[in-house]
């Protein structure tokens, strides 16, 4: 009985799939994903911040760039936040205590991001001792030639 019930279940759940797949894409856009707002220099701040603000569906792409809903959605509160005269610096700290720090292309400077902005300069400062090393030390040595 048990085997019967719970594979009526799973037929139940499997039928329903398709469904929960474009559940997301059956809602309109939010208000503002695809529309500017009046004000052109509301509007010129909005997408200033939403170039730098990642997709968080395609990864690769900004959320000004991206046809995702997801992206859509933050488009729309971005322009939404701008409008009533918030200062973008205060959009994104709204975008990132909601997202986390992953959702800009500019991680700010603090102790689990620390690593993504020292690496790239020890990395350098690295490469350039060792070039130095093999080219100009390798020059004052003179040559053993029989």
């Amino acid at each position: 009985m048990t085997a019967r019930i719970l594979s009526l279940l799973m037929g139940v759940m499997l039928a329903s799939l398709p469904n929960m797949a474009t559940a997301q894409q059956q809602m309109p856009p939010a208000p503002y994903a695809y529309r500017q707002l009046d004000d052109p220099a509301k509007e010129a701040k909005a997408r200033a911040l939403m170039d730098e603000l990642r997709c968080l569906v395609c990864q690769g792409q900004s959320i000004a760039d991206s046809d995702a809903p997801l992206a859509g959605d933050m488009r729309s509160q971005v322009r939404e936040r701008i409008a009533r005269g918030e200062e973008p610096a205060a959009v994104r700290k709204w975008l990132i205590d909601r997202y986390g720090e992953w959702v800009t292309y500019k991680p700010p400077f603090a102790g689990m991001t620390a690593v993504l902005w020292l690496l790239p300069i020890l990395l350098l400062t690295v490469g350039v001792v060792i070039a130095r090393r093999l080219f100009v030390g390798g020059a004052d040595e003179p040559e053993d030639r029989p």
